[in-house]
This record gives structure tokens, sequence and C-alpha cells, in this order.
């Protein structure tokens, strides 16, 4: 899974997309900047515009939500 969020905050266009976890949470990733993945793919930060991070093992991470036209994301 980390490899699919590595390709989607490289690609060009950037489209938002939200990070679904195993226990049922999301986490919007608007721009490329708001998610890192780490260099080794075990873990994923991704923060919010008030600077909030919320760091995610990468076991836990279940799926991603990403609409073609990248709206409807929040």
């Amino acid at each position: 899974m980390t490899k699919d969020i590595r390709d989607r905050l490289a690609a060009q266009p950037f489209l938002p997309f939200v990070v679904h976890t195993a226990d049922g949470r999301e986490y919007q990733v608007p721009t490329h900047d708001h998610a890192h993945v780490s260099p080794a793919g075990g873990r994923v930060s991704i923060w919010t515009d008030d600077e909030t991070e919320y760091i995610l093992p990468a076991l836990l991470i279940s799926g991603l939500k990403v609409r073609p036209n990248g709206k409807g994301t929040k």
C-alpha cells in the first residue's frame, strides 16, 4: 500500500486522496505536501492544515479512496 501512496504523491497532476485504516478512520491528503512515506515504507505521516501529524503504521493502512477528478474527498 505504501507504493500506491508514493505513486499518488508523485503523480502529475496530483489528485487528492483519502487514506483508510483498518480501524475505519480516514485521513485526507489534499496536496502532495500533506503526506510522506518513510524511506523503508513502514510508516506514513499525514499532516493537516493546522500542523497536526498522524503517523500511521503501514500495516494498518487498508486502502485509498481516489476520485477521478480529485473532487469530493473532503
